[in-house]
């Protein structure tokens, strides 16, 4: 697989997942087995792994504001651990459009060396801007529509750019998804039936634009299936959490490991999305009024409005996933894929691959 001018052994991008779950160990062993591992740039001021001299403002035990939230020297330590694993393959940032320091973290992630950078979370029509100064770094947009990636394109030509690959995410994924809530389960909208008009719309851009597809691939089978739909590789994260190199607390895969399907439910988000996560004691504690109050202390994405929308919904997306990361099972949110349940041990990061290339 061939993304702008790196080529990834594998046709498999390790999903980016925010706020610790795909950060150096585990972006760096996927990169250095083949695959395109992906750091996430949420929540890098939960990082637990810093330096002495990296400084990081708490307040309440969570990152103070945007510019500690998003933590730059952090960032820079995961890039740089992760660098230690895996060398000189190829290694991509995923950074959501929707964070109040987009630009920023942008420039970031050009200057720690990252190679590609994913952005989903919203239509990044301004994304070459940050990256001009360095013109090797690709950029892969993540949309759910060919109407969405052809108002990507559109803004793009004033940049001179095209997607150096586009991925393609249905309903079926973990986290916050790209449509209505009723959209999420109709047949119209699931991954197998978006990704052709994409491919159709992308050849109206460049010859051989990448297509990439994800949300809810899990197997072989499932790589086999998009690739012949004429896809170039596919994007997954969920399965990668069942990895012991996944940088998310062990209490965090247990959840995961323990979830049953009927466990696996979209709800609402501060991010104003259906996100999907696992059913936990948070749940429970928002329907019986006992969940944690809400206290915009980390300001991260700006949809949630400096905290109107999360108390609006019930719970503080920022605080949720750093608890999850530290492994707080009262009180975290855990987000995963529909095929969650299906993890059922946990394995390496090599043979994860190797399932995924040579079969179950």
């Amino acid at each position: 697989m061939k993304i702008g001018k790196y080529e990834i052994k594998h046709p498999i991008i390790q999903g980016g997942m925010g706020v610790g779950i795909s950060w150096d160990q585990l972006a760096g062993n996927v990169a250095k087995e083949g695959g395109l591992g992906v750091i996430s740039s949420v929540g890098t001021g939960y990082y637990r792994n810093m330096s002495e001299n990296v400084q990081v403002v708490m307040k309440k035990d969570k990152p103070k504001d945007a510019m500690n939230f998003y933590s730059r020297e952090s960032f820079f330590e995961i890039v740089a651990n992760a660098r230690k694993i895996c060398g000189d393959a190829p290694l991509a940032c995923n950074i959501l459009y929707a964070c109040n320091d987009y630009g920023r973290m942008m420039k970031d992630a050009c200057e720690a060396g990252i190679n590609i950078i994913i952005t989903g979370a919203g239509l990044p029509t301004n994304m070459p801007e940050f990256t001009q100064d360095y013109p090797d770094v690709a950029l892969v947009p993540i949309v759910s529509s060919a109407r969405a990636l052809k108002l990507i394109c559109k803004k793009w030509k004033k940049y001179n750019r095209v997607p150096d690959a586009i991925i393609v995410e249905g309903p079926l994924s973990g986290g916050h998804q790209g449509f209505k809530y009723e959209d999420c389960f109709k047949e119209e909208f699931q991954l197998e039936n978006i990704i052709g008009p994409v491919i159709e719309e992308a050849k109206n851009w460049g010859e051989d634009i990448p297509i990439i597809a994800a949300g809810g691939v899990w197997d072989k089978k499932d790589i086999d299936k998009f690739i012949a739909m004429g896809c170039t590789g596919v994007q997954m994260a969920t399965r990668f959490i069942g990895t012991y190199e996944c940088d998310a607390h062990a209490n965090l895969k247990n959840v995961l490991l323990n979830a049953k399907e009927e466990d696996i439910k979209l709800g609402k988000s501060p991010v104003g999305l259906p996100a999907r996560s696992v059913k936990t004691n948070l749940q429970f504690s928002m329907e019986n009024n006992t969940a944690p109050k809400v206290q915009c202390i980390s300001n991260c994405v700006a949809p949630c409005n400096r905290g109107v929308e999360a108390k609006a919904v019930g719970y503080c997306i920022a605080d949720r996933l750093g608890a999850a990361y530290n492994g707080d099972e009262d009180t975290g949110l855990f987000f995963t894929g529909a095929n969650g349940y299906r993890i059922n041990k946990i394995i390496t990061v090599k043979e994860l691959i190797e399932k995924l290339t040579q079969g179950e």
